[in-house]
């Protein structure tokens, strides 16, 4: 198997200026930007408890967002072409499980450097994605 170009190319991203350096480099990787799968992850829904009682989040307005925010963040990134999907859940478990749905040839992802009480507290998607996919995976370090 050659290095380039690759076949299957999935980024997850998260908005922030690693997610679209990320998305550029993948777009490198590729022979066509067809061959990009840009995944967002967003949270489960939230309950809030009102003096009526408990209410979920309206899902719809949610996904509504999200494509809407994705939409905006692909905009003028020479992204024209490229996949994308909007999944719910544990963002590491649900990108390792479509890199294998789409059988990727890589992952390309940033890493944001959390350390210390900052990590423990948010978690690294990077890890959890590092720990679970069946596929190389590219981590980008973050900007010094």
């Amino acid at each position: 198997m050659s290095w380039l170009p690759k076949k299957t190319v999935v980024v997850p991203v998260d908005f922030s200026t690693a997610s679209a350096d990320a998305l550029k480099t993948a777009l490198t990787l590729v022979a066509n930007p067809q061959d990009v799968h840009v995944i967002y992850v967003t949270a489960p829904p939230i309950a809030f408890n009102y003096a009526e009682g408990w209410a979920l989040d309206d899902p719809a307005t949610r996904m509504k967002a999200a494509q809407e925010h994705l939409a905006k963040f692909l905009d003028g990134k020479n992204a024209t072409g490229v996949k994308t999907l909007i999944r719910e859940g544990d963002p590491g478990l649900i990108i390792a499980d479509y890199a294998d749905e789409v059988h990727a040839d890589l992952i390309v992802m940033p890493s944001h450097g959390y350390h210390g009480v900052k990590r423990l507290l948010l978690g690294s998607v990077a890890e959890r994605v590092l720990r679970h996919a069946n596929c190389p995976i590219l981590v980008l370090r973050r900007p010094e």
